[in-house]
Order: C-alpha cells, then sequence, then structure tokens
C-alpha cells in the first residue's frame, strides 16, 4: 500500500469511529424521551411498539 492509500485508510476509520463514539456520547448526554404509553408497555415487559388497533 502507498503512503497516500493508508493515510486515506486512517482517514476513513477515524471518520467512522469517530461518528459513532459521538453519536454515543450524544445519546448519554441527551437521551431519548419515551412517552407514558411506551414506558408502561416497557416496564411490563412487552414490546416497544404500540398494538395495531
Amino acid at each position: 500500500m502507498s503512503a497516500a492509500a493508508i493515510v486515506m485508510m486512517i482517514i476513513a476509520l477515524l471518520a467512522v469511529w469517530g461518528g459513532l463514539g459521538l453519536a454515543l456520547l450524544n445519546l448519554k448526554w441527551h437521551p431519548e424521551a419515551i412517552d407514558d404509553e411506551e414506558a408502561d408497555v416497557v416496564a411490563q415487559g412487552g414490546e416497544s411498539v404500540p398494538p395495531l388497533r
């Protein structure tokens, strides 16, 4: 592999893994809020999606 290819590979890896890390930190600092109905279903051990009506 040439030096240019190695540098581009490192940049691509940093972009992918860095983006994943930033996404995880964002979810840790700002967790998604769930509504009361979904919280009740999850608390009862059911699926996290409401049933079809």
